[in-house]
């Protein structure tokens, strides 16, 4: 999708006219340009570099090159699956990488800058030194400066300073990049571009795409940590024992060796992580989902409350002025007049002041000689306005409840309206002077602007979807309660018929959490309150999502554990947001929630498997050293094994539907079942093995008792798979069947057979192998089961 075309606004008299095109030029030849790199992913070398040098990797390497040393080829098949997995794992992600990069061309903001009096929107990185930068309500400013011009505008620097209040900037302020605006509109002066700009640098480091803490990665890392430790004594002793004790050749020795260590790698668990994950990006981005960390993806399916803002969320963008009630007898065409003026003062006015603008053109002879911008925090605009007959007053128009006391007679009107869900702004005179902090006290009420909001389609059912999956929804806004609720309880929300009122929430976080919990809809929430409430359940352990479109929501997006941002959000909120959607619909978060939720539950699945292949292998290492008899398998052997129980049905179950909602725990939930498994595993199969060197004797006793313990442990790995696919479908019933049918021709076929070197002799202990893997499953199947119930996750 082509980047949108540049606006350009014709020069206007008696403002600052910016740099010339050949100031311009000037400066990009020196090198003055905001040339920090912002990328939605990494580059195609940190993606290729990340899955080719792991330590993983290295291990798997080196026991490859050392088989083709001692050879033959057909021990060495791990190394090709290896060269073949890493190889997925790049085209996957680069496949990702490409999704995301487009999506970001997308969302990418464009700031305007004033050159030659012109005003044009260019890409961040072509603003150069000097440059008059434009700014107004939801902007992020993208480079340090110095405010040229300001009209009420307020910034807020708490992301770079911790700071919660908005300062309010005057001619000649310092602007610090990653700052955003909250009210008023302005220009300042590009003084620090590029790299030069230190609070740049930081905006940039926490937009771009990183991999945030995560429990699936972090687990799995946790687990790779202590089988690296195992790897070096557990091949040590196999070297020692095969080559000494049993004074095998030492080529034979070293295969046996790097048989036992091969399969005590979990090397596929970190490829099927990852391509999980990227598969989930080019999902989600088909659906115009900008998924800026990968990891938001798991986090958003641990969610267990999501906070929703109405406006932009719940509601449409847009809204209609449905009427104009008069309350002091004056004319509704001056009322009119007024509101038409009040206006056309905010050249970037919010939704509800658009929608005045549209039913209320400005008048002529009006102007205004003083304005005060609305702002989230105070709930309210103003402006001094001159009339036709040069009397002036001062105006204001904003939140009935705030700018009228406790009681006032037009509130019941008011709130009549709000319970139909609709909006409803107070025209007011004020004798107070405009920037004064009680500005409204006293405040003549004159009318009430009704306005009626879009309702979006598709949001009952998305918060029908949260409910059935018991994630709790709660909607702040900044409108009134009674109205938000009305509009909550139009869309079904549980809880909508008790409303909240943020003025009178607990400050303490203890007590405003209690309330939390209870509550399902808040109104009148300021933007610290919001910070606040996130704050307030996350301290009673839950897992919040945040939603919003406007600047109101960038604090608050940025303390959830995942913030949502609407496409066409103020620049502040995509900024801070880890989804982004693109499409502005809020029905695209129960396909965020589902492959989050598949992404974890098939990991794992799949972890399971492979843990239980670690765990079986270390106690045949243990095994096999302690007794001093030869280890009983061939790297080919457990390549074998290890690809139709593991690796390829893995693969396709790493990627199918899964609606289970994400556990915490992993490391816990895994090694649960992984453990006693393995440990049934690799008991069984030695005992198989044992058992086949008392009943073969001769030259070839070693290839029949190996190929006896490789069919007891391919069964039992069979049931173990078995029992992970479960609940069965047709296609987890065939990738079982194809699997064993996969092993049955491997041993039925002649030439297979001797490319694995496997060779049943006679029937005796092949059926006492097969009566040994049947009675393990049998074991396994109710361990499993009481591990389900003694250690529940």
């Amino acid at each position: 999708m082509p980047a949108p075309a540049p606006s350009a606004s014709p020069p206007a008299p008696g403002r600052l006219q910016g740099l010339t095109p050949a100031e311009v030029a000037a400066r990009i030849a020196a090198g003055e340009v905001n040339d920090v790199p912002v990328r939605s992913s990494r580059s195609t070398a940190e993606i290729v570099r990340a899955n080719v040098f792991t330590r993983f990797n290295a291990i798997i390497g080196v026991l490859f090159l050392i088989i083709l040393i001692v050879g033959p080829i057909q021990d060495g098949l791990f190394g090709f699956v290896i060269i073949a997995n890493t190889a997925i794992g790049i085209i996957q992600e680069l496949r990702a990488k490409k999704t995301l990069d487009n999506l970001a061309v997308i969302s990418e903001a464009r700031p305007v800058v004033r050159r030659d009096g012109h005003s044009a929107e260019v890409r961040t990185g072509d603003i150069v030194l000097g440059d008059l930068v434009e700014i107004g309500p939801g902007d992020k400013c993208p480079v340090d400066g110095e405010v040229a011009e300001a009209d009420g505008l307020e910034i807020d620097e708490s992301l770079l300073t911790g700071e919660a209040d908005p300062v309010l900037k005057r001619p000649g302020d310092a602007v610090m990049s990653g700052s955003f605006v909250v009210a008023g509109t302005g220009a300042f002066t590009a003084t620090k571009v590029g790299r030069e700009a230190y609070a740049a640098q930081l905006a940039e480091e926490a937009s771009r795409f990183t991999l945030v803490h995560s429990e699936l990665r972090s687990g799995i890392s946790q687990i790779l940590k202590y089988i690296t430790y195992m790897l070096i004594p557990a091949a040590i002793g196999l070297v020692v024992s095969q080559l000494f004790v049993q004074d095998h050749d030492w080529r034979e020795a070293v295969r046996r060796m790097v048989g036992g260590i091969v399969p005590m790698v979990p090397e596929g668990l970190v490829l099927l992580t990852s391509v999980a994950f990227a598969i989930g990006v080019i999902r989600l981005g088909r659906k115009q989902c900008l998924v800026q960390e990968l990891p938001a993806i798991e986090g958003l399916a641990r969610v267990d409350v999501v906070c929703l803002d109405k406006t932009g969320t719940l509601t449409e963008g847009g809204m209609d002025v449905t009427g104009i009630r008069v309350l002091d007898g004056s004319g509704e065409e001056r009322v009119r007049h007024v509101l038409g003026t009040l206006g056309a003062c905010d050249p970037r006015p919010n939704a509800s002041l658009q929608a005045v603008v549209q039913h209320c053109p400005a008048p002529d002879g009006w102007r205004h000689t003083e304005t005060l911008p609305f702002s989230s925090a105070r709930k309210y605009c103003g402006a001094s306005l001159t009339d036709t007959d040069g009397a002036t007053t001062t105006w204001l128009l904003g939140a009935p409840d705030v700018l009228l006391p406790a009681g006032d007679p037009a509130l019941a009107s008011v709130d009549e309206l709000n319970t139909q869900g609709l909006r409803v702004l107070l025209l007011a005179r004020t004798g107070q002077p405009l920037l004064d902090p009680e500005a409204g006290r006293g405040a003549h009420p004159v009318a009430l602007v009704v306005l009626e909001q879009r309702l979006r389609p598709d949001a009952g059912d998305t918060l029908r979807y949260f409910a059935e999956q018991d994630v709790a929804a709660k909607v702040i806004s900044g409108d009134n309660a009674v109205s938000v609720g009305a509009v909550a309880g139009k869309l079904g929300l549980p809880g909508a018929e008790t409303t909240v009122d943020a003025r009178r929430l607990p400050e303490g976080r203890e007590d405003m959490a209690e309330v939390l919990e209870k509550g399902a809809v808040f109104g009148r929430v300021t933007p610290q309150q919001k910070r606040d409430m996130v704050g307030a359940l996350q301290s009673r352990g839950h897992t919040v999502a945040m939603t919003g479109d406007g600047v109101n929501d960038v604090l608050a997006l940025k303390d959830a554990d995942i913030g949502v941002s609407m496409g066409s959000g103020s620049e502040a909120t995509r900024a801070v947001a880890q989804i982004v959607l693109l499409n502005n619909s809020f029905a695209t978060l129960p396909s965020v929630v589902a492959e989050g939720r598949r992404v974890i539950g098939n990991i794992t699945r799949v972890a399971t498997l492979f843990l239980t292949k670690t765990v079986y292998s270390v106690l045949l290492a243990i095994l096999v050293v302690s007794s001093q008899v030869p280890y009983p398998f061939l790297p080919r052997h457990l390549t074998l094994i290890s690809s139709l129980t593991i690796g390829i049905p893995a693969f396709f179950l790493a990627l199918a539907p899964n609606k289970e909602r994400a556990q915490p725990h992993f490391v816990r939930r895994v090694m649960r079942y992984a453990v006693p498994a393995g440990l049934i595993a690799g008991a069984a199969t030695f005992t198989s093995y044992l058992l086949a060197r008392h009943h073969y004797t001769g030259p070839g006793a070693l290839a029949a008792e190996t190929s006896a313990a490789t069919l007891t442990l391919f069964l039992i790995a069979m049931s173990v798979l078995a029992i992970v696919a479960r609940p069965y479908t047709w296609w987890r019933i065939g990738l079982v069947a194809t699997m064993a049918s996969a092993f049955l021709v491997v041993i039925v076929t002649p030439m297979l057979q001797h490319f694995f070197a496997l060779r049943l002799v006679g029937t005796v202990m092949p059926w006492t192998a097969v009566g040994i893997a049947a009675a393990a499953a049998v074991l396994m199947e109710l361990s499993w089961r009481w591990v389900g119930r003694r250690f529940p996750a």
